[in-house]
């Protein structure tokens, strides 16, 4: 095929240009104004829960503010979510935490609630868990959050691939205390880049916002007693986020209409699609298969096969356990064979641009079902 069919682009409509020219119509460019404000606002009515927003430059910056504002310290152990993306877990570094991994499990590819429960027996002390909703697919929140309950831990909800996901019917990014989106170009809404902290309790976005522009103090010259970050949002890009959440649902279907397609065509190979919980609605960010064990072809050998058909496609997250760069750090499971290991290794990430159209999803599949 000529054309590159990409794994996930921006989708672009009319409403964001009006709220950009709004801002350069009323010479509001800086960070914070009217736009940020309306972004915030917006986004917490949409998830419909009491929860405080702050519009920051990545979803990276969220997760800092939120791993500061739980109160992690040097040589604190903070239990992660071991399937997920580096900028999940690396804020755990910038405050000198020490991440210890969770191993997931197969029904969601998400935290265990079973291993979570065996990382506390070993580290009682732990007070943070960091969990992340994998490919925009719900975690099992009922049995985390009666985890954490039990041993007092403060929740952090990743929920940068999650926004419109629901579980029993209740948003993502509104189970913990701190919960953080991104807005990155490949998410399901974007600003070109950001993030948007949410908080339950009003002090917490207070602290978050001053720490996101660098701490000033209160007084008429420049006093700072703490350090502080340059984390705000542009107004301009806010702009972009407000267009794009009026677009929001319509993403969310064509996304689970891409996943339907891919598990209809696929349905006779030896391959399974990411898998959901029953009473939940992903919002099918991307749409992933794994391979059966003892199959012949490999994920790596799929993924050249539609590389050289111009056709985009990605490895699962490598877990975090086995990135060099937390060599040492441990990785507790349920006992037996770790399960996220064994979807790194059969897996693969599809193309999930909701501008594909069906013929040439078609030809995706088509490639998929030669390799077999």
């Amino acid at each position: 095929m000529e054309k590159r069919i990409p794994l996930a682009t921006p989708t672009m409509h009319t409403e964001e240009l009006e709220f950009v020219h709004e801002a350069f119509r009323r010479n509001w460019i800086a960070p914070l104004g009217f736009n940020c404000d309306g972004f915030e606002e917006e986004l917490c009515t949409y998830l419909g829960e009491p929860l405080h927003g702050l519009a920051l430059c990545s979803g990276t910056a969220g997760l800092h503010l939120a791993v500061k504002i739980a109160g992690v310290k040097p040589g604190d152990v903070v239990l992660c979510s071991d399937m997920t993306f580096a900028a999940t877990v690396n804020p755990v570094s910038y405050e000198g935490g020490v991440q210890v991994f969770v191993d997931a499990e197969p029904e969601s590819w998400n935290m265990d609630p079973a291993a979570l429960e065996r990382a506390f027996q070993k580290y009682p002390q732990a007070r943070v868990v960091v969990l992340a909703h994998l490919y925009g697919t719900p975690a099992k929140m009922d049995q985390i959050l009666e985890v954490c309950r039990r041993h007092g831990a403060v929740l952090i909800e990743d929920a940068a691939e999650a926004l419109s996901s629901t579980y029993h019917g209740r948003q993502c990014g509104t189970f913990g205390k701190l919960n953080v989106f991104s807005f990155n170009g490949n998410k399901i809404v974007t600003t070109s880049g950001g993030g948007m902290l949410l908080t339950r309790e009003a002090e917490d976005r207070a602290l978050a916002y001053k720490l996101a522009t660098q701490s000033r103090e209160p007084a008429p010259w420049y006093q700072h007693e703490q350090i502080g970050y340059n984390y705000r949002m542009s107004n301009v890009v806010a702009g972009i986020g407000r267009g794009q959440l009026r677009h929001l649902e319509e993403h969310r279907r064509r996304k689970e209409q891409i996943y339907r397609r891919y598990a209809e065509g696929l349905k006779d190979l030896p391959v399974k699609m990411n898998p959901y919980l029953p009473d939940t609605r992903p919002n099918f960010w991307l749409s992933a298969l794994t391979i059966d064990q003892g199959c012949p072809v490999g994920p790596m050998e799929l993924m050249d096969l539609l590389e050289k058909n111009n056709v985009e496609a990605r490895p699962i997250w490598k877990p975090m356990h086995m990135q060099p760069v937390f060599a040492g750090h441990d990785f507790i499971t349920a006992g037996g064979t770790p399960v996220d290991e064994e979807i790194f290794r059969r897996g693969l990430c599809l193309p999930s641009d909701i501008k594909m159209t069906e013929s040439e999803q078609a030809y995706v599949i088509g490639l998929i079902r030669s390799a077999f």
